[in-house]
C-alpha cells in the first residue's frame, strides 16, 4: 500500500506540472505539444481522481467499522447500510483503477483514417459498402466525432467501390479501432430476381492518423503519377489531370486520390493516408517483435469475417465476442455502442489477463 501511495503522489505532482505546462503562454503555438499535454492531463486526471476517491471511500469503510463496535439497534442498521454501500463503491473504483493502469495505447486520442471497400459479391458488396459508410457517418454524429471525406468512388448502381474518410475526436480511435476487418452481409440483392439470399462482404481498414513529424518520408522514395479522374464505370469526370497516385517505392504502398479538383489537394490527402499506413506498418512490426498479437486490418475473405448482418432476421452478430442482437435497423442507423462497448471490454479483459500472467 505504501508503494501505491508513493506512486500516486508522484502522479499527482506530474498532474500539477502538466496543468502548469498547459497554462504556459507559448504552448498553444505548438499544436503537437499541446495535444500531448492535453492527452496526458486527461489520463492523469482520471488516475489521480479515481485513486483519491478510492482512498476516501476506504476510509469511510474503516470509520464505519470503528463505529459499529459501539452501535446497536437502528444506529447499527444505518451504519451497516452505509458500510455496504461504501464497500460496493470500493469494488467499482478498484476495477476502474485496474483498467486505468493498463499499458497506454499509443493510438489513444488520435484521429483515424477509415477505408471501406466492396469485397466478394460484386455490385452487392459495393452497395453494402455504402450501407457501412452511412452507418459510420451516423455513429460519428451520435458520438460527436467529426468526419472529413478524403476519397469516394461510386460504383455503377450507387454503391461504393471505395471510400476513405477521417474521423477526428478524442474517442475516435477507441470507438473505431475494432471495426477493422471483414463485414459480411446476408440479404436478397437488388439484382436477384428470384428472391434468394446471397452472402457478400465489404472490408473495413482502420488506421491511426500519423503526423508528419512521426513518419519521415524521403521524397526520393515516392513515385507520383497524375491522371484524369473517373466516375462509375471508368468514364472521365474531369478534363484535367488532377487525380494523383502516390507509390511509396520501398514498401510498395499505393494511395490514389481524385476527389479534389487540383493535383496539390489530392496529393496532400494522399500523403495523409500514406503516412497513416506507414505508421500502422511500423506499429505492427514492433508488436510482432515483442510477440504481441497483430491487429487484423481486413483482407476480404469469409474466413476473416468479424461481423455478420442478416437482413431477413434483422440480426447482427459480432463473431469476436459472440454478441448477437436483433436490431439490425438500429445498428445501421448508427446505434453501434453496444457492440463497440463489448469489444472494448473484451480488449481490456485480455490485457488484464496478460498482465496477471506476466
Amino acid at each position: 500500500m505504501a508503494d501505491l501511495e508513493e506512486t500516486f503522489a508522484t502522479l499527482a505532482r506530474e498532474l500539477a506540472e502538466t496543468e502548469d505546462a498547459l497554462s504556459a503562454p507559448n504552448v498553444a503555438s505548438d499544436q503537437r505539444r499541446f495535444r500531448e499535454l492535453s492527452r496526458r492531463h486527461r489520463q492523469l486526471t482520471d488516475l489521480v481522481g479515481t485513486w483519491r476517491d478510492l482512498s476516501a471511500t476506504r476510509q469511510d469503510v474503516e470509520a464505519a467499522d470503528e463505529l459499529l463496535g459501539d452501535a446497536s439497534g437502528e444506529e447499527r442498521d444505518a451504519l451497516e447500510s452505509d458500510r455496504d454501500r461504501s464497500l460496493a463503491r470500493v469494488a467499482v473504483l478498484e476495477e476502474r483503477l485496474e483498467h486505468l493502469l493498463l499499458p497506454d495505447d499509443p493510438n489513444a486520442g488520435r484521429s483515424v483514417i477509415v477505408e471501406i471497400r466492396g469485397a466478394e459479391g460484386g455490385e452487392e458488396a459495393n452497395l453494402f459498402a455504402r450501407d457501412l459508410y452511412d452507418m459510420y457517418l451516423r455513429y460519428a454524429a451520435i458520438r460527436g466525432l467529426r468526419v472529413e471525406v478524403l476519397e469516394e468512388r461510386e460504383s455503377e448502381r450507387g454503391g461504393l467501390d471505395e471510400v476513405v474518410f477521417k474521423v477526428a475526436g478524442d474517442d475516435a480511435w477507441i470507438r473505431f479501432e475494432h471495426e477493422a476487418g471483414t463485414h459480411r452481409v446476408q440479404r436478397v440483392p437488388v439484382t436477384e430476381s428470384k428472391g434468394r439470399i446471397h452472402t457478400s462482404a465489404a472490408t473495413v481498414t482502420v488506421l491511426p492518423e500519423a503526423e508528419e513529424v512521426e513518419v519521415e518520408i524521403d521524397p526520393s522514395d515516392l513515385k507520383v503519377d497524375v491522371y484524369r479522374s473517373s466516375g462509375p464505370g471508368g468514364q472521365s469526370v474531369n478534363t484535367t489531370d488532377s487525380a494523383v497516385r502516390v507509390t511509396h517505392v520501398p514498401t510498395g504502398i499505393v494511395v490514389s486520390m481524385q476527389d479534389e479538383k487540383s493535383q496539390l489537394q489530392n496529393r496532400a490527402k494522399a500523403m495523409v493516408v500514406l503516412r497513416s499506413r506507414l505508421l500502422q506498418r511500423a506499429q505492427e512490426e514492433q508488436a510482432a517483435k515483442e510477440g504481441a498479437l497483430r491487429r487484423q486490418a481486413g483482407g476480404g475473405t469469409r474466413g476473416e469475417k468479424i461481423r455478420t448482418y442478416h437482413f431477413k432476421e434483422n440480426r447482427v452478430t459480432d463473431h469476436r465476442v459472440g454478441l448477437t442482437r436483433y436490431n439490425l435497423d438500429a445498428v445501421l442507423a448508427g446505434q453501434l455502442d453496444e457492440f463497440v462497448d463489448a469489444l472494448i471490454a473484451d480488449k481490456r479483459a485480455r490485457q488484464l489477463g496478460e498482465s496477471d500472467g506476466a
